[in-house]
């Protein structure tokens, strides 16, 4: 799996540390036997969201996880330069490896490279649009990619998915913290206000950039194993609404 883009890639990824859950101490018990740390309460687990309908219906040639540069060009895709990264663990905080992290958007002018998306005509041939990154054993994940833009009807967002082999474990979106149109959006709302919050992302200004890129960190969590996952083959069952 290429992850060709690496530049301070450990420094983005600590970032995604997973804070929010608390840890417990090891102890002993009321016999003096030793109690090992452990987490006190289970992770919130990322909610499922539809896949709409422009997963690429034609991959790129490249799908790495550097999503402004096509193949061997010197020419990057225009936007906003956004470092995303993340970790994929189970509910418990243990990472998991092997399992493959996609991501597909618009690009700066609001088009998929999905064939039967709107805006084709404008579409930003330096955009890759769609990217993979194989986790290792800390469960981390990079891409380099844009902040996204609106699509027509829709809040600026990015679609994930969650791949171990041929199964999907899981499909989303992430949206834009602060982005106002978010609060009008049929298919968040349709998620109660506690689980919306886990899909809204910050994207922050790094600090000492001369080109003002940003960071954002999205950290997932199945509520499965991919052992565990009864979840069916890959891409075979699109979800063809209007939503995107």
């Amino acid at each position: 799996m290429s992850t060709r883009f690496s530049t301070d890639r450990r420094t983005l990824l600590a970032a995604g540390a997973l804070g929010s859950l608390a840890f417990v101490a090891p102890s002993r018990d009321a016999l003096g036997f030793f109690t090992p740390g452990r987490f006190a309460d289970e992770l919130e687990k990322t909610p499922d969201q539809g896949e709409g309908p422009f997963y690429p219906n034609k991959l790129p040639l490249d799908t790495d996880n550097d999503l402004l540069i096509l193949n061997d060009s010197i020419t990057p895709a225009i936007g906003e330069v956004t470092h995303l990264t993340g970790k994929v663990t189970d509910v418990h905080g243990d990472p998991l490896r092997g399992v493959t992290v996609e991501i597909w958007q618009v690009d700066s002018s609001g088009a998929y490279i999905h064939t039967d998306s709107q805006n084709r005509a404008k579409r930003d041939k330096n955009f890759q649009g769609f990217g993979r990154f194989l986790t290792a054993r800390t469960g981390e994940y990079y891409f380099r990619t844009i902040k996204p833009v609106a699509y027509p009807g829709r809040p600026p967002h990015i679609h994930v998915a969650v791949n171990k082999g041929d199964r999907r474990l899981l499909t989303t979106q992430l949206y834009v913290h602060g982005d106002n149109r978010i609060e009008r959006d049929g298919l968040l709302l349709e998620a109660p206000e506690a689980v919306r919050k886990l899909l809204i992302v910050e994207f922050k200004p790094i600090e000492d950039s001369k080109t003002g890129e940003l960071s954002a960190t999205f950290n997932i969590v199945l509520g499965k194993t991919p052992d565990e996952t009864e979840h069916g083959h890959l891409h075979h069952e699109h979800d063809h609404s209007v939503r995107t």
